[in-house]
């Protein structure tokens, strides 16, 4: 008996499932895998460049800390803690908008609801963080720390603007012991950066009560790359 052959599919269901497939895919991919996000300001220049409606590209590593936490000197993405929330966060509103949204939550991939941040780790659990000794360094456990890669940082210099003086320095930060499971992350462009420092950059912080942190649980990779602009693309660090 002769079988009869498949029927095949008309040309709009063939090309609507092969986008399906795909679309299966990148998400599988963004979800698990490699991530790309873009970098919307300008509080980690010149290693990654941004601004409201442009920036660098980025693919960030989602498998970097399985089964390990983040170390120092990392550049990490990581999910806007709620007590980082500005009054200026408005919401993200319904309508196409706020489909395509949900529609990032679940695949993964364009805009989503949630708000992701990218800052370098500085100090992990258990170690303490101060500024500024006579170098005007900030300190790890008691050693200076070199950050080659901060832009712009805040004015220092000793015995004339340091953490003695009046006004002291904006650079200056209290003596402070990262809990466990926890991470101090702070902007390479020192200054303008909206970082887990921020509250310390004023004259009337309050010693030890000014420093903020994420949970490394809300660390979601590390960057691994840049892809866009091409003549930018390449390894960071």
């Amino acid at each position: 008996m002769k079988i009869a052959a498949g029927k095949k599919l008309p040309l709009w269901a063939s090309v609507a499932l092969n986008m399906l497939i795909a679309l299966v895919a990148v998400a599988l991919v963004q979800g698990f895998l490699v991530k790309a996000y873009r970098i919307p300001s300008g509080s980690m220049e010149p290693t990654l460049q941004g601004s409201a409606g442009d920036g660098d590209r980025i693919l960030v590593n989602r498998l970097a800390y399985t089964g390990s936490e983040p170390h120092s000197g990392d550049i990490v993405v990581f999910t806007r803690p709620e007590s980082w929330q500005s009054e200026s966060a408005a919401a993200h509103g319904g309508g196409i908008a706020g489909l395509a949204r949900s529609f990032g939550d679940v695949t993964g991939i364009g805009a989503s609801n949630e708000q992701f941040l990218v800052k370098r780790v500085i100090a992990t659990g258990g170690q303490s963080i101060s500024c500024c000794g006579q170098d005007g360094n900030l300190r790890i456990d008691g050693q200076p720390l070199d950050e080659p890669y901060i832009f712009e940082d805040l004015p220092f210099e000793a015995g004339s603007i340091d953490c003695q003086t009046a006004p002291r320095s904006l650079r200056c930060v209290p003596a402070f012991t990262v809990p466990e499971g926890e991470l101090v992350v702070l902007g390479d462009h020192r200054s303008v950066s909206v970082d887990s420092a921020i509250a310390c950059r004023s004259l009337t912080a309050v010693a030890g009560d000014c420093m903020r942190t994420i949970k490394s649980s809300a660390v979601v990779g590390q960057v691994a790359a840049r892809f866009w602009p091409l003549d930018r693309a390449g390894g960071v660090g």
